[in-house]
Parts: C-alpha cells; structure tokens; sequence
C-alpha cells in the first residue's frame, strides 16, 4: 500500500468556553484579569485517528457539531490539536471558509493573484493560468469590482477557480459548494472528478449524502467529535442515514407522547370544569 498523503494520529481538539458572558473583548480581558471567569471544557475532537491514501476522495459526514469543519482545518494547519499529531504529504488548497483569504476592497483580479500568491505560486505562474480561473468563474464582467459587491454564489465561484488552478496535491472542500447555483454546483463536481483522476486528494465535508456516494471512495462519520464508522462510502452513508432517521422516529415518537399528555390533561380539565359547573 502506498505511503498516506494524509496521516490524523489520535488527534483531541479541546477548547476552554467562559460560563460568564462577556459583551466586549475589554471586559472580557478585564474579568479575565481579575480571576471572575470560569470554563468548561469542550472537546470538539476526541482521539481521532485515519489516513488517507493520495488520490483518494474522502467525505466527512455528521451532524452539526460533530467536528467536521475543526477536523478539515485542523488538517489545513490552521488549527493545531491539543493532543495527537497530523502528517500531511503534500501541498494543500484548502477551501474551509467562504471569503478565506480575500480582501474585500481589493478587486477580484487582485485577489486571484494575492490568493494564488498565498498557494505557492509565482506571478509568471498566475499569469499563465489567469485566463482559465477567468473563464471558469464565469466572472469576467466583474473581475474589476471590489469583492465585497460580490454574492456569497461569486465568493464561491472564485475561490474554486483559483483552487483547481493551482495544481495542489491535497483539496480541502467545506461546504462551499452548496453555495450558488445548480449549475455551476455540477459543473464544480465535474471538475473536481476530473483533477481526481488526475491524482487529486479530495476531502470534502458535505450534507448532500447523495454525492458522497457518487463521487467518494470512502467515507468518515463523525458524532461529537469521535469516529462512529470508517469505510465504503455507500455503506457508511447507508449506516448514517439509518442512525438520522431513526433519531428521528424517535423525537417524533417523544414529541407524539408529549401531544397526547396535553391532550389527556386538558381534556380531564374540561371534564373537570363541566362536572363543577
């Protein structure tokens, strides 16, 4: 077997969260100061290990809050675990955030540029792709606007040009793609099969279940920041799904409960009340 591009070695992510609330960061620093805050501890990761093989695609799926987004960028480095280790074989584009990495006054011309830049590659090199980010993004029109007249749809648009375009080893994707149109979301995913067979590692967090299993080899499940499951992407979707839907055979089942307990109590109040008048 080929050596991981990707390794995650029990890796614990743990944040400290204030019980007090605090409206300004000056208070905050301030009750800070004087010993008046008090933390619990939250684990958003909890000794997770993997690895990832080079070319692979690899969904994390989950819940809100099962630490999807954390693992991803603890994966990019712009997170660091409280515990374990991460070896990454290989240069990252990752796209974890909309915005990430763009200035809102600086043109969108400006910012493929400064966020090619930031990927590693030289003017020379931007320049010689400028055109294909272009026509990929379908931006043209507005490529010398400030991108803060951009749509979350143009964010997105492009920052996935200018990540397909500069050939990095590993692809970081979370959520983006459920921003924008239908069509341009497929055209995406086209692409990103293509750079896959190029040899492309792929790593996406998405809710849409049925593109995991169309476009990824495997899949990880993630709840409350431990591995539930690891393998095939259809049957570790296929578990997930049934674990979902029958939480919510049972919230409904809790909630029918509670309705018919109202129900009971406020007809007996109406027995109640007849019988005494």
């Amino acid at each position: 077997m080929a050596t991981p591009i990707v390794e995650v070695n029990n890796v614990t992510m743990r944040f400290n969260l204030a019980k007090e609330k605090t409206d300004t960061i000056k208070e905050y620093c301030l009750k800070l100061m004087r010993g008046q805050l008090h933390f619990d501890e939250f684990f958003a990761l909890k000794n997770v290990s993997f690895s990832i093989q080079p070319g692979e695609a690899v969904a994390l799926i989950g819940k809100n809050g099962s630490g999807k987004s954390t693992m991803l960028k603890v994966i990019a480095g712009v997170m660091y675990p409280s515990k374990g280790q991460v070896t990454v074989r290989g240069s990252i584009a990752p796209l974890i955030e909309l915005g990430a990495g763009f200035h809102p006054d600086m043109s969108g011309r400006e910012n493929i540029y400064t966020n090619a830049a930031i990927f590693g590659l030289t003017k020379k090199e931007i320049d010689a792709r400028m055109d294909d980010i272009i026509a990929f993004s379908e931006l043209e029109e507005f490529l010398d606007n400030p991108v803060r007249t951009y749509s979350s749809g143009m964010y997105m648009r492009l920052a996935f040009s200018v990540a397909i375009n500069v050939d990095a080893d590993i692809l970081l994707i979370d959520e983006i793609l459920a921003v924008g149109d239908s069509n341009f979301q497929a055209k995406c995913f086209e692409k990103l099969r293509e750079i896959k067979a190029q040899g492309t590692t792929i790593v996406i967090v998405t809710h849409d279940t049925g593109t995991i299993e169309k476009f990824c080899d495997r899949a990880i499940w993630l709840n409350d920041g431990k591995i539930v499951d690891i393998g095939k992407s259809t049957l570790v979707v296929d578990k997930y799904l049934q674990y979902m839907n029958g939480k919510k055979s049972w919230i409904s089942q809790k909630s029918m409960e509670k309705l018919n307990g109202v129900k009971q109590r406020e007809q007996m109040k109406m027995k109640y009340l007849k019988n005494f008048l």
